[in-house]
C-alpha cells in the first residue's frame, strides 16, 4: 500500500510539472507576439519548400531558438500556429 502511494505521489508531482511547463509555454506565446510571428514566418518559409511546421527541421529550429527540449518545442509550435498562423501546415 505504501509503495502504491509513493508511485502515485511521484506520478502526480511529475504530471504537475508538465502541466506547469505547458502553461508557461502558452503564456510565452501570448506575451511575445513578435517572437511568435517570427516563428510563423519561418514555418511559412518551410511550407514553401514543402516542409511541414511539425517536421524535425521545424522542431529543431524552435528548440534551438528557444532553448527547449524537442517535446516542448513541438508544444510551443502548436501554440504559435494555433494562435498566430493557423493556415501554416
Amino acid at each position: 500500500m505504501i509503495k502504491n502511494s509513493l508511485y502515485f505521489s511521484v506520478f502526480f508531482l511529475l504530471s504537475m510539472n508538465i502541466v506547469h511547463a505547458q502553461s508557461n509555454l502558452l503564456e510565452s506565446v501570448k506575451k511575445n507576439p513578435k517572437d511568435a510571428i517570427e516563428m510563423c514566418n519561418k514555418f511559412k518559409e518551410l511550407n514553401k519548400r514543402g516542409i511541414s511546421a511539425s517536421s524535425d527541421e521545424a522542431v529543431s529550429y524552435v528548440s534551438k531558438k528557444n532553448k527547449l527540449t524537442p517535446v516542448n518545442a513541438e508544444i510551443l509550435s502548436i501554440y504559435v500556429i494555433g494562435i498566430h498562423c493557423p493556415n501554416v501546415m
